[in-house]
């Protein structure tokens, strides 16, 4: 496969299929790609990068595809949705990715209507290729059905990411609450509040793509076919366990934060404990010490060859019998 002309902005891949036949092309212009669309195959038009505004303009009235339809695909912050449009459905969701150690969102569009699905996205990842190579499989069931199952393909295989994604961030819970019941780590709080921030992303993608599931498993549309609702049904599942782990993690990580300020209250309680019982052991002691220090003349065992002696003792004597009262009363 030659690519028609070099990529610089945007990563336009076509694939146009049936069950005995496929061809791909790739970098053409994305207005040219809609030329593609025809009534006896199906159509896989994905845009990888974020395309010119006249370029969407020009797609869109070929297409069809409603001005707000075209809005939403250009705003990257969009909540992920549904909606239906006559001939075509519009789907916004978002793919998570795990960057620099953290978690990382970024939203995907899909329009599909009879013939065709078109999938909008700025970043390369590779989840789609995998979905690809599907259809370059005679035997896959995607090459004998519609573009209600490429949709199915692509938002489970964006589900799987979750699941994966979640199964990750539960392992780093899980180690972050051994940790905290082993010891109180100072900096344990830092990786608290980094992981929340992980699941505060994951929630966001998570939450309303069951939503987004939810619908298109129980919409009745004629670009939805009854075979395909059992298909969406499962990934709706999918997305409802991935939403339900979240919850539970975020739950978890709540019951480590608590944890790790309790120990950190009681190491600091015991470090306390600790400075209060020398500090009340050298009261008595500073005392003498004080006493002794004035200088006046005539003082008991001043001059006595054994005064220091006996004062030295009397001291040591009083930190014992305090020590032994604190551990007495289990103080210590």
């Amino acid at each position: 496969m030659q690519p028609e002309k070099s990529c610089e902005k945007l990563s336009i891949r076509v694939i146009d299929y049936t069950k005995d036949h496929l061809e791909e092309r790739e970098c053409i212009e994305l207005t040219r790609a809609w030329s593609w669309i025809s009534r006896q195959t199906v159509t896989w038009i994905d845009v990888v990068g974020v395309p010119e505004h006249d370029e969407l303009v020009e797609l869109g009235r070929q297409a069809g595809i409603h001005p707000l339809t075209m809005e939403d695909i250009t705003v990257p912050d969009q909540r992920p949705k549904m909606e239906e449009f006559g001939s075509y459905l519009a789907v916004i969701v978002r793919m998570l990715s795990v960057e620099g150690g953290g978690i990382a969102s970024e939203q995907v569009s899909m329009v599909f209507g009879e013939n065709y699905v078109i999938t909008f996205r700025e970043q390369p990842f590779h989840i789609f290729d995998k979905v690809r190579e599907k259809l370059h499989n005679e035997q896959s069931a995607l090459r004998s059905a519609g573009p209600d199952f490429l949709v199915y393909t692509l938002l489970d295989a964006i589900v799987s990411v979750y699941l994966a994604i979640l199964d990750q961030v539960d392992d780093r819970v899980e180690d972050l609450q051994g940790e905290v019941l082993a010891f109180a780590d100072p900096l344990a709080l830092k990786r608290i509040y980094a992981l929340k921030e992980d699941l505060v992303t994951i929630r966001r993608a998570v939450v309303p793509a069951r939503e987004v599931l939810g619908s298109l498993a129980s919409r009745e549309s004629a670009l939805i076919r009854k075979e395909t609702v059992p298909y969406f049904r499962d990934a709706y599942d999918r997305c409802i366990q991935a939403a339900e782990i979240a919850e539970f993690s975020r739950d978890t990580l709540a019951g480590v934060m608590d944890l790790h300020t309790s120990n950190q209250s009681n190491r600091l309680a015991e470090i306390t404990k600790f400075l209060t019982i020398i500090a009340t052991i050298f009261i008595p002691l500073s005392f003498i010490a004080g006493f002794y220090g004035m200088n006046f003349p005539n003082m008991p065992i001043v001059n006595s060859p054994f005064g220091f002696t006996s004062l030295l003792l009397l001291m040591i004597g009083i930190a014992a019998v305090m020590l032994l009262y604190f551990r007495k009363k289990r103080w210590i």
